[in-house]
């Protein structure tokens, strides 16, 4: 009886800890200004581009001559365009061809990154391989590069995101490799060598874990490029194309009436601002979460 009741005692002190453990990191996640922050700015982006399309009373194709160039009023909140759209309603459809551009590269260039930097991190040969390649991909401005891929693939939204995640797949690569590496260095992996673990485990099952939290920090980095990038793509004509609405080609087609209709350029160039802002929030709010040195550091 008294094994049992101390078996319960201890299993009682363990749901204790846990749960302790669990306030504090909420507690921490709560205080951490940056990411609740960058979070709201997300959510908020993420609702417009999902939720908004449902709620705005015009099609971004719809087309109104009489009432191009007009001014945000009562009736065109932010304005119209050229053509007579409402600037509102392309901005909010625009929001999720941009936002969906940017979510699709940082997942593919996080998922294609992360084998890259787990493999070259683990093998030697492969390192010498795989990272000369990343080397000469990254020696080319990424702008540069994104355009000389769509110049060869053609302009649409799935080329745009084929373009980027190669642009980006290198410096994801390069992160998990160097994180990779030290773990493979560490006494447990070399434990689990001499017990006969096989490689893909190791890889798998030891090191991948220990590299999560830099890739989700990065990833958010990627994804606040990846819609600037996308927006100079379609500002210079080379991304998302017309008609279609992304704030880019928005932004692309206010540039020739700038002096005449401001609101063209002004209200997709602040939320492209806000986008940005908020997922560069997040990720400096996470890596500040997860290694609170940093946060201390910035004190």
């Amino acid at each position: 009886m008294e094994v049992i009741a101390e078996i319960a005692q201890q299993s009682h002190i363990k749901k204790e800890l846990k749960r302790s453990q669990r306030q504090l990191f909420i507690r921490r996640l709560l205080t951490n200004k940056q990411m609740v922050s960058g979070g709201l700015i997300l959510i908020f982006l993420t609702a417009l581009a999902f939720i908004g399309p449902l709620l705005v009373p015009y099609s971004p194709y719809q087309m109104e001559v009489m009432d191009r160039l007009k001014a945000p009023n009562a009736i065109h909140w932010l304005g119209t365009d050229e053509f007579g759209r409402d600037l509102l309603t392309r901005i909010v459809y625009g929001a999720k061809v941009t936002m969906g551009v940017g979510f699709s590269v940082a997942a593919l260039s996080s998922l294609f990154g992360l084998v890259i930097g787990l493999y070259a991190g683990y093998y030697r040969t492969l390192d010498h391989i795989l990272m000369r390649i990343c080397d000469g991909l990254m020696a080319i401005p990424a702008i540069l590069l994104a355009i000389a891929l769509m110049a060869a693939l053609g302009p649409n939204t799935q080329n745009v995101v084929t373009a980027l995640t190669i642009v980006f797949t290198p410096l994801i690569a390069r992160v998990i490799r160097s994180a990779a590496i030290v773990v493979r260095e560490q006494t447990y992996i070399e434990a689990m060598k001499a017990q006969g673990a096989s490689q893909l485990r190791i890889i798998w099952m030891h090191i991948l874990p220990n590299t999560i939290s830099p890739l989700v920090i990065q990833a958010t980095f990627i994804f606040a490029d990846a819609i600037i990038i996308e927006a100079a793509l379609s500002f210079l004509g080379a991304g998302v194309p017309a008609p279609d609405p992304s704030w880019g080609n928005i932004l692309y087609d206010g540039k020739m009436v700038i002096f005449n209709a401001w609101w063209m350029t002004v209200f997709p160039g602040i939320t492209i601002i806000l986008s940005v802002l908020g997922l560069n929030l997040l990720g400096d709010g996470f890596r500040d979460l997860i290694d609170p040195h940093t946060a201390k550091g910035k004190k």
